[in-house]
C-alpha cells in the first residue's frame, strides 16, 4: 500500500522546504489517532490528520515553521471543544517539524511493522528503528513533552478505535490494558468528579450519545456506565447510526432482554437490534471480577480481526 505522506517525502528534492505534522497523542474523541501524519509545503498539504479547523490550524503552523532551518520543531496542543467546532471535548497533541532531508532514513521502516523510537533534541529530531523497544504511548493530558522527550511507536500497525463509555471499575480495568494493543481509546464518562482522571473525557449525560456520531464505522463501542438509563441511550444511539464493528453492553441476559424489548417498542429495526452484544466478553473466559471482564472483552475485540480501514491506518 502506498502512503501519500511517505511518497511526498521520498520524492521531494533536497532543497524543497517541507513540514511534517504528526499526531503524538489524543484523548477523547479525535479525528485521527496517534501516529497519523501529513506533509505540508508552501502550496499544498499531502494526507490528512482529520480535516476541519484542527487541520487548518495545523497547516498554518506547519507553513510558519518552513521559515526556520531544517530540524526545527514545536509541540502544539489543541482542545477539541467549541473553539474548533468539535462536539465531545477531546484533545490532540501535534508535533510540527521542518523536515531535515538528511534525516529521513526512518521512513523506509514505515511499511515493515518496525518499532520506531523518537527523541527530541534542541536542533533536531532523532529517530531510530528498534524492534526491541517497548511501546511508550504519550498522553495529550498533562505536561507537554520537550527537549529530551523520548517515545516509541509501532509502524505498520492498524488501530481499531475503541469508544469506551464508563470509568467505573471495569472501564478502568479495560483502559489500563489498551496500551500496546491495536486499539485506539476514546474514553468517556458523564460524572464531573472524574474530570481529572487521565484519559477520561467528561461530557454531560444528555450530550454523551452524540459522541457516537463521530465514530468511524470500524470502531468498537463498549458501554458500561453507572446508569442504566444512560446505557440505554448510548445503546440506542449506537444501533441507529451506520453499523459499527462492535456494539457491546455490559449486563446480564435479563438486561439484554429488557433493552431489546424496549428497542423493539421504540421501532429500532431488527437488523440493528441484532448487532448488540450483551453480555460482553468471551464465554470461554468466565468470571465477574473487573480484571477478568476486561481481559475477556479485549480478547473479544481482538478476535474481530484486522480493522477494515487499511487506507487510514494509524501507523502507515
Amino acid at each position: 500500500m502506498t502512503v501519500p505522506w511517505i511518497d511526498r517525502l521520498r520524492m521531494a528534492a533536497p532543497d524543497t522546504p517541507l513540514a511534517l505534522v504528526t499526531v503524538l497523542a489524543t484523548e477523547g474523541s479525535a479525528p485521527r489517532g496517534a501516529g497519523t501524519r501529513m506533509v505540508v509545503d508552501h502550496a499544498v498539504s499531502v494526507d490528512t490528520i482529520g480535516g476541519g479547523v484542527l487541520e487548518h490550524q495545523a497547516i498554518e503552523q506547519a507553513r510558519a515553521i518552513l521559515a526556520h532551518p531544517p530540524g526545527n520543531w514545536r509541540i502544539q496542543d489543541y482542545p477539541l471543544g467549541p473553539l474548533l467546532g468539535q462536539c465531545c471535548g477531546g484533545r490532540v497533541r501535534l508535533l510540527i517539524e521542518r523536515v531535515d532531508p538528511a534525516a529521513l532514513d526512518w521512513i523506509d521502516a514505515a511499511a515493515n511493522g518496525t518499532t520506531l523510537t523518537t527523541t527530541l533534541h534542541p536542533a533536531g529530531i532523532a529517530r531510530a528503528r528498534d524492534p526491541m523497544a517497548a511501546i511508550l504511548p504519550l498522553s495529550a493530558h498533562g505536561e507537554r513533552p520537550g527537549v529530551g522527550a523520548t517515545w516509541s511507536e509501532r509502524l505498520g500497525r492498524e488501530q481499531r478505535p475503541l469508544y469506551l463509555f464508563g470509568a467505573g471499575h471495569v472501564g478502568r480495568a479495560i483502559a489500563r490494558r489498551v496500551g500496546g494493543l491495536p486499539l485506539r481509546l476514546a474514553w468517556f464518562d458523564s460524572r464531573p468528579d472524574l474530570a481529572e482522571m487521565p484519559g477520561v473525557t467528561v461530557v454531560d449525560a444528555d450530550r454523551l450519545p452524540a459522541c457516537l456520531s463521530d465514530a468511524p464505522d470500524e470502531a468498537a463501542v463498549v458501554i458500561l456506565t453507572h446508569d442504566h438509563g444512560l446505557d440505554y441511550a448510548l445503546t440506542k444511539a449506537a444501533l441507529l447510526r451506520p453499523p459499527l464493528a462492535y456494539v457491546g453492553l455490559i449486563g446480564s441476559a435479563t438486561k439484554r432482554a429488557r433493552f431489546l424489548s424496549r428497542l423493539t417498542r421504540e421501532a429500532v429495526p431488527a437488523d440493528a437490534r441484532a448487532r448488540l452484544t450483551c453480555p460482553i466478553g468471551l464465554a470461554a473466559i468466565p468470571g465477574k471480577e473487573p480484571e477478568v471482564i476486561a481481559l475477556s472483552v479485549l480478547a473479544q475485540l481482538l478476535s474481530l480481526g484486522q480493522a477494515e480501514a487499511a487506507a487510514t491506518s494509524e501507523y502507515p
